[in-house]
């Protein structure tokens, strides 16, 4: 497919969208690497999926505020039980996610058993629908994410344990919807981890990295015809063990 031909009506969005998602969840995903809690965002996002599924199975309208309210209160209430977990079990909180993760996992597939869309429906939290995201929300989803930025940035850990769960529940909430769990995932860990070693500027590579990773996977996708979710994620990660072994040998200090 020729580059020049694409309706970038279509591109400049999906390339919108992977960049808010980089820009909220590479400050959220080192301080996630930090905590030991890499998980975190599979279950809280797979909450929030089951939110989006369990409006669609009582009859909201797909693309209303009342799925919008319920995924956030599913997610919400995920990291609420996480942060209980988090000062109750601290030992065992890897498990708990994992636990609280195949929950709704399997509590989704339920909801779509009867569901005839119920594959496509799934698919869709998975892998998302990037390209095909609704330009008219971009600026409401920028603002949200504008708004955790500031409290990320202007109060960092003095917000607690249940702070930092509530707004990473807000943040997943949003970004499942726009890019699917898979690039969620993707986005939150695979700059954090790459840039492990680093010393100095380390979130400014991670935002490099990201942007790099959704520019490029978009057009090997247009290029490709290749699905873009999956090969925005496998992209990332090729870039990311590029951003590691041309990095720095020695480790930086967790903070």
């Amino acid at each position: 497919m020729n580059l020049a031909a694409v309706d970038l009506s279509i591109v400049w969005p999906a390339l919108i969208a992977g960049l808010l998602v980089t820009a909220t969840h590479v400050p959220l995903g080192i301080q996630v690497l930090s905590r030991g809690i890499v998980f975190i965002d599979l279950a809280i996002a797979q909450i929030a999926g089951l939110g989006v599924i369990g409006a669609d199975w009582v009859g909201f309208d797909p693309h209303g505020w009342a799925v919008q309210v319920s995924a956030l209160s599913a997610a919400l209430g995920g990291a609420l039980l996480l942060t209980w977990t988090d000062k109750h079990w601290p030992e065992v909180q890897e498990a708990s996610i994992g636990v609280i993760f195949i929950l709704a996992a399997s509590g989704a597939l339920m909801l779509l058993a009867s569901n005839p869309r119920g594959g496509e429906h799934l698919k869709d939290l998975l892998i998302g629908q990037i390209l095909w995201v609704n330009p008219g929300r971009l600026p409401i989803e920028a603002l949200v994410y504008a708004t955790i930025l500031f409290i990320w940035f202007a109060f960092g850990e003095r917000i607690g344990r249940i702070g930092f769960y509530g707004l990473f529940a807000c943040a997943v909430t949003v970004s499942v919807q726009l890019v699917g769990l898979y690039l969620v995932f993707t986005t939150l860990i695979v700059p954090a981890l790459a840039t492990r070693r680093f010393q100095r500027r380390r979130i400014t590579a991670c935002y490099l990295l990201g942007a790099a990773g959704y520019a490029l996977g978009l057009a090997l996708s247009i290029l490709s015809d290749l699905p873009p979710g999956p090969l925005i994620v496998w992209t990332i990660v090729a870039l990311a063990i590029v951003v590691f072994a041309c990095g720095p040998r020695v480790a930086a200090a967790e903070h």
